[in-house]
């Protein structure tokens, strides 16, 4: 062998080898999401699910969760928009105010992703596939007053409406048929536009639940959903392939299911509040990898944050402060905020994530809640301790204590909590 030619070849091969690398990271970034609707963690991981495990195993696949803090002033009805709308702000009911499917009344304050995507990114394109109408309409808020005029570049959706091509029937095959046009139209657009920013939501499974609970009924609607998104998935391989663009998918659910039969759902029992992460994210972080053994699990609301950092979207201080999600990718510092006051002294804790063990924690404090009605919260800098402390104690004397707002504000992520200490 010629070892001169060989070590050529070596240089070549690493340098085309690094020179790949670079180019993806620095490839335009973007984001798909999908719910596929009420589906509860053990039942996903008792059906097969190829595609689905094909994705996982690329990334990862987690238990997670929905319904907000149990019992606490950040509860979550286990109810469909509810959890859309909290994957789609990163905050649990007390703040993005949509309680059920009927979406009343939304605060738009708590910007969508779209929001925040569009604002940043007007000549990008975003796209939504859907079989509610209201996905798009109330709670992305498309072309209302509060969202600023809000527009999509593609929607595909409302097709519950349409019964003449789709004669509704009592068994809901109806939806079924929907769902397939859905993520085929959906797999054929990433194909061939190649959105920036996408949201996919598939129904069927749901309806199969409500109508015959935990059943082959049920089983067969996800195997379906599996196949569907093993389109959108081949759709994504194709142009990560083909253009060497750099995508990341999350796959999620909006509920778990009744422990008794599986047909309901909407309280907060461990299995209705019982959901999963799939996803094709390379880097993810401890909050992510290490859930099932530390007995921390992700929430809904941490798709959000991960998708901006993906994005690298900018989310302003104060915005970001009200964020109740974490990202589960990259670098994070602090997770699990708690709070205990005791007359005028606040005990606050927190639970580490960082590897530096110099790294420091800055403490906010307001008493007011002006941010949800379009106002400023002045935030009172109450000093820094030691992450790695993992608690604080502070005085309040002073200060009114029926009503706080705290974020603790590490090097890669802030969290936040209320103290609620009405008479």
């Amino acid at each position: 062998m010629n070892y001169s030619f060989a070590l050529f070849c070596l240089l070549l091969t690493s340098g085309l080898t690094s020179y790949t690398s670079q180019a993806q990271s620095a490839a335009e970034p973007k984001a798909i999401f999908i719910i596929v609707d009420g589906i509860s963690a053990d039942v996903l991981e008792n059906i097969a699910t190829p595609n689905l495990d094909a994705i996982a195993k690329i990334g990862g696949y987690s238990r997670a969760y929905v319904g907000g803090e149990k019992g606490a002033y950040s509860q979550t009805p286990t109810i469909s928009a509810v959890g859309y709308n909290s994957l789609l702000t990163g905050t649990w009911v007390n703040k993005h105010n949509v309680w059920g499917n009927d979406i009343k009344a939304p605060n738009y304050l708590y910007h969508s992703i779209f929001r925040f995507f569009e604002n940043q990114y007007p000549h990008k394109k975003t796209a939504v596939f859907s079989t509610w109408l209201d996905n798009r309409t109330k709670l992305i808020g498309e072309g209302l007053p509060q969202t600023g005029q809000l527009r999509l570049d593609y929607s595909f959706d409302g097709f519950e409406l349409d019964t003449l091509h789709f004669p509704h029937d009592k068994q809901a095959h109806y939806i079924r048929d929907i769902d397939e046009l859905v993520a085929a139209e959906a797999a054929r657009y990433l194909r061939q536009e190649s959105p920036d920013l996408s949201w996919v939501y598939l129904e069927f499974t749901d309806d199969m639940g409500h109508r015959h609970g935990d059943s082959e009924f049920f089983y067969e609607a996800v195997r379906q959903m599996d196949r569907q998104v093993g389109q959108i998935w081949a759709a994504i391989q194709e142009r990560q392939q083909t253009y060497g663009e750099n995508w990341q998918l999350f796959i999620t659910t909006d509920h778990g299911r009744s422990a008794d039969t599986g047909k309901n759902h909407g309280g907060q029992s461990d299995r209705e509040r019982s959901t999963w992460l799939v996803t094709n994210a390379t880097n993810l972080n401890r909050l992510f990898t290490q859930s099932a053994a530390s007995g921390i699990l992700p929430g809904i609301v941490d798709i959000m944050p991960t998708l901006t950092r993906h994005l690298q979207l900018h989310i302003p201080k104060e915005q970001a402060f009200e964020l109740d999600g974490v990202p589960l990718t990259g670098p994070i510092s602090l997770i699990k905020p708690t709070t205990k006051l005791e007359g005028k002294t606040l005990n606050i804790g927190w639970k580490s994530m960082s590897t530096d063990p110099n790294e420091g924690v800055k403490i906010w404090l307001t008493t007011t809640n002006n941010f949800e009605k379009g106002g400023s919260d002045r935030y009172l800098f109450m000093g820094e301790a030691k992450l790695s402390d993992e608690g604080a104690q502070l005085s309040v004397e002073g200060l009114p204590t029926e009503f706080f707002k705290l974020v603790l504000q590490g090097r890669h992520n802030s969290v936040n909590r209320w103290i609620v200490n009405q008479k």
